[in-house]
């Protein structure tokens, strides 16, 4: 593989971790603020609908731009809404830095997906772009756990400034490992505007939507599902996240890999899976042991669909593929945000903190029949070929 998809990896790494890092910390920042866990939760679901407001408008003003410089300018947004989050003295100015972090978030992967897949040959796309990708599962399996033991030990301030330094790493991996990359003048906005007319772009978004909503939806409350279901201490929580990274990080590459091969296959088996790894951990949270390795599947399948839904998504919308990638990445989050935010009323209506899976079980069997109808069947997918 080229050595630019490795500074992309090195990228995602470090915008990725923001995105999730702050999960194992809500418990933290609710008590700190006094606000109860649905309106914790906002942190998570308020980001991801900037990553998609931000993965549509940046993507559009800087779809012309030299790649490396907008890949620097966006990671420097990321560096101050993390700083703003750092020293927020109210909830309300954590969520505003938590709004700014997002806003460069969707429009780096999406930029970033186009840049991995054209510098690399055409059997390769979806490994090239599983690549950039695993950057952000990486930073599951190793920043996300030692960012909420730093949280947890050093106060959850502590980890957005190592965001901010991270972010400043990130830059320089940028500006030294990265080529310079010009747009092609050939780039059109109402071409790019043009792909939406197509059924199966808007097919893909919604799978997008309902496949991260699934398994997000369910992760945002992991922590409360730990310690108050499952009766893991506070300080476990850490270590058991390690088990949801190493799992995102396997996903990722072999969901990438066997896209490659069939892409609708490959989707509609791993969504089978998920419903029934978080309906089975939504059933036995109780049992530890068992909890731990649904904690590993559910990260191995729940974000093993990643390559694929970003591959099926620039296939339909192949001659101008940067602004439907970004509205894709939108897609990704609008899911995180509407998952965390159904997750956070079943809590609230007493549900229990194991309806959050149950949530995003239904999520993920709504995605198998929406790719069933719209891809298998001959009748209905002709319709949303045009």
């Amino acid at each position: 593989m080229p050595a630019g998809l490795y500074a992309l990896a090195l990228a995602a790494f470090g915008i990725g971790l923001t995105e999730f890092g702050i999960v194992g910390l809500l418990p933290n920042i609710a008590t700190g603020f006094s606000i109860n866990e649905q309106v914790a939760g906002y942190l998570v679901s308020g980001y991801a609908i900037s990553v998609a407001i931000g993965a549509l408008l940046l993507t559009s003003l800087l779809v012309k731009m030299e790649k490396r410089k907008a890949l620097s300018l966006l990671t420097l947004l990321f560096i101050i809404g993390n700083g703003i989050s750092a020293m927020a003295s109210t909830y309300e100015m954590l969520l505003i830095g938590r709004i700014i972090a997002g806003l460069c978030h969707g429009a780096f992967f999406s930029l970033g997906a186009v840049v991995a897949s054209n510098i690399v040959k055409q059997n390769q796309k979806a490994g090239a772009i599983a690549l950039m990708f695993a950057g952000l599962t990486v930073s599951n399996i190793i920043g996300v756990p030692v960012g909420t033991f730093v949280g947890i030990e050093l106060g959850w301030r502590a980890t957005f400034w190592c965001l901010c330094v991270i972010g400043i790493i990130t830059i320089f991996g940028i500006r030294i490992l990265l080529p310079e990359i010009n747009s092609s003048n050939n780039i059109e906005l109402k071409n790019e505007l043009a792909v939406f007319s197509r059924g199966q772009v808007w097919i893909s978004i919604l799978l997008s939507i309902l496949s991260f909503g699934s398994v997000v939806g369910a992760f945002t409350y992991i922590a409360f599902t730990l310690t108050k279901v499952t009766g893991f201490a506070e300080t476990t929580v850490p270590w058991l996240l390690v088990l949801f990274g190493i799992g995102t990080f396997i996903g990722n590459i072999y969901g990438g890999k066997y896209a490659d091969k069939s892409i609708n296959i490959t989707l509609g088996s791993i969504l089978f899976i998920l419903a029934i790894t978080l309906s089975l951990f939504a059933v036995y949270a109780n049992i530890p042991i068992l909890a731990a390795i649904l904690l590993l599947l559910m990260g191995t399948v729940g974000l093993a669909t990643g390559p694929g839904l970003q591959l099926r998504t620039m296939k339909y919308a192949g001659d101008a593929p940067t602004l439907a990638s970004g509205a894709n990445i939108a897609a990704f989050n609008v899911g995180n945000a509407v998952g965390a935010w159904i997750g956070g009323i079943a809590i609230e209506a007493g549900y229990g903190y194991t309806s959050p899976l149950w949530v995003g079980a239904c999520l993920s069997v709504c995605a198998l029949l929406l790719i069933i109808f719209t891809s298998f069947n001959k009748k209905t997918s002709v319709i949303f070929n045009h």
